[in-house]
């Protein structure tokens, strides 16, 4: 077996048997005379076992990640922190074991070491020599690797008697069901513009005033950067670019299937077993006993199975000449095919297309003149670049070169023109006051190179500058507060009419529904507003306000229903809490159950100690 695989393999073993991990990529060796970096009660915690454990996770985030990582940044990650607390974990659970006199045979570390297929030969029996060998590379003895497995294995004892004695009370399954599940019925209107006596109008000078006063945010604009850029793009340069016609009929050839069809059918196909049956259903089609939807529908098919869709006479075979010499909605054969001798039925014909360079010349030269621009951009930007590098000021590019200045006050908010393009954007983000200009390639081929100007500050924009935007919002806060006014008497109403309807309102029921559902027409937060309702009460709760408008919703509660426990999703929904609560409940017990070992026993730490494996990874 080759070193790579043994080693893999064992990696992979080993991580399944053992908490805090034996193997690595490689053994980390420390020389002198400390052996252990602290201990929990009589067991120490050795300081070869903490290294190779840190290289491990090291190592394991280096292939997640293909990069490589500095022990500085692991630390900054916190994995030695991590590695101390599992092997900490694991000497706290060791010591108990010793003090239970807890332990397992050697039958069963056999077994499980018998298991490792990294110790196997090629036939499946264990090889001795491989189990030698792996150790060796890993940085392990035999009776180091036997005893580490046979204090896992004790390990695993006492931590599955605390996860199976986790017993999730009942009542917290139910009580989430009973929250999860519960349902509502319920019934809810809207009210629009069109229930108010007339439009809102316009508003007075003091009231737009007001409102764009107390508004501020809505006309502020956010902080911006006044940008002075360069851009040259493959549309700014089309009426520039020719193409050759030898690159036209190059690309008129190479497209020669796509300009020249040749004549297609419309076809389908049904297929016999043999030829007594297909002579029996051209005579049945022939006296008009059946038809050949019917023949289609005997044979268990519908009409979509025996569909070819179009076809050329050559993708027919022998039937082309047959299939292709009858008449639409004519019935051709019996004829040979792929299948057995088979029914062609002719649903349509597609006409040949023929068109000549120069019917399709413009079209290819629109479609080739892009890519013609990116080339011409592409071998200006060389010496584009070439003149930044030089000290040349944008307004310099823009005079000797056909890139086109501009101004603008970018921000994330911004994203016409230029500012569209995932790279400028970058850019812009990234742009400093000191940065010198620097060529930028633009999605499509283009370049641009900018230099920031002025940090804008957020600005209130005066009233004058966004009136048509103030009245607008006057008039939708307006109508709202109308709207809820009118609602609002309804409401009133109702406890005279008790229906919903004779108030001249549209009534949707609704019925079963759940807290996670959503209900269109309604504004996100509804359902959370319809749950805190008793019922019989009616709520005014308000709509979404979109293209149309502002609305309001009258709902009335008319039950509360409990969950439904026959539903297959509230059964699945019940078996994935308990698990969970379980689990969590199995992982909280065994922590508490390490800490308290660990304040029983007492943990010491020699940070002198620790100090020296991490100067090692330096």
């Amino acid at each position: 077996m080759a070193r790579g695989g043994i080693s893999k393999t064992l990696v992979w073993i080993l991580l399944a048997l053992l908490i805090v991990g034996l193997a690595g990529f490689g053994a980390v060796n420390l020389s002198g005379s400390v052996r252990s970096i602290g201990s929990v009660g009589d067991q120490d915690i050795d300081i070869d076992e903490y290294a190779r454990a840190l290289q491990q996770e090291i190592r394991a985030i280096e292939a997640q990640t293909r990069q490589p990582l500095g022990f500085a940044d692991a630390q900054a990650f916190g994995l030695d922190r991590n590695v101390l607390a599992q092997l900490v974990t694991a000497a706290a659970l060791d010591n108990e074991a010793a003090r239970l006199g807890l332990s397992v045979g050697d039958d069963v570390v056999a077994e499980q070491i018998l298991a490792i297929p990294s110790f196997q030969s090629v036939n499946g029996a264990f090889d001795r020599e491989a189990y030698r060998f792996t150790l060796q590379q890993n940085g392990l003895t035999e009776a180091r690797f036997e005893q580490q497995l046979r204090r896992e294995t004790a390990r695993s004892l006492l931590q599955g008697a605390m996860v199976q004695s986790a017993v999730m009370p009942a009542t917290y399954v139910d009580t989430l069901i009973a929250y999860a599940g519960e349902r509502r019925n319920f019934s809810w209107a809207v009210v629009d513009a069109s229930q108010l006596s007339e439009p809102v109008g316009l508003p007075d000078a003091a009231q737009l005033t007001a409102w764009y006063e107390a508004n501020p945010a809505l006309f502020t604009t956010p902080a911006a950067k006044r940008i002075t850029l360069v851009t040259l793009t493959p549309d700014m340069i089309l009426d520039q670019v020719t193409v050759d016609e030898e690159a036209l009929r190059a690309e008129y050839a190479a497209r020669s299937a796509e300009y020249n069809t040749p004549e297609r059918r419309l076809v389908e196909r049904l297929a016999f077993a043999n030829d007594a049956a297909v002579d029996a259903a051209v005579a049945a089609l022939v006296s008009g006993e059946t038809d050949f939807e019917t023949l289609v529908a005997d044979r268990g098919l519908s009409l979509a199975d025996v569909d070819l869709g179009d076809v050329s006479i050559s993708e027919l075979g022998a039937a082309g000449e047959a299939v292709f010499a009858t008449e639409v909605g004519g019935i051709a054969g019996p004829l040979p095919s792929s299948l057995g001798p088979a029914l062609f039925r002719v649903n349509g014909v597609l006409s040949a297309q023929s068109l000549a360079f120069e019917d399709v010349r413009d079209d290819l030269a629109a479609e080739l003149a892009p890519d013609r621009a990116r080339r011409v951009i592409e071998a200006q930007a060389s010496g584009i670049d070439d003149m930044l590098a030089g000290g040349a000021t944008l307004e310099e590019l823009a005079s000797d070169t056909d890139m086109e200045m501009q101004t603008i006050d970018w921000s994330a908010q911004v994203d016409a023109g230029v500012a569209a393009y995932p790279a400028f954007r970058a850019a812009a983000q990234a742009l400093q006051m000191d940065d010198y200009p620097a060529l930028i390639e633009l999605d499509d081929g283009g370049i641009v190179a900018m230099r920031l100007d002025e940090e804008l500050p957020p600005r209130l924009q005066p009233l004058d500058e966004v009136r048509d935007a103030a009245v607008a919002g006057w008039q939708r806060a307006e109508t709202a507060r109308l709207l809820r006014a009118r609602a609002d008497a309804m409401v009133i109403d109702y406890g005279a009419v008790g229906d919903l309807a004779a108030l001249g309102l549209t009534v949707t029921q609704e019925v079963d529904i759940t807290r996670d559902q959503f209900i269109p027409g309604t504004a996100p937060g509804f359902l959370a507003q319809v749950f805190q309702m008793a019922p019989g009460d009616l709520a005014v709760i308000d709509g979404p306000d979109e293209g149309r408008g502002p609305s309001v919703l009258i709902v009335k509660l008319d039950a509360v229903l409990p969950a439904d426990e026959a539903n297959p999703g509230v059964a699945a929904l019940r078996t994935r809490l308990a698990d969970s609560g379980r689990g969590g409940l199995a992982q909280d017990l065994f922590q508490s159950y390490v800490g308290q070992l660990q304040t029983q026993a007492g943990v010491r730490l020699d940070q002198a100690a620790i100090n020296a494996v991490h100067a090692n990874f330096q």
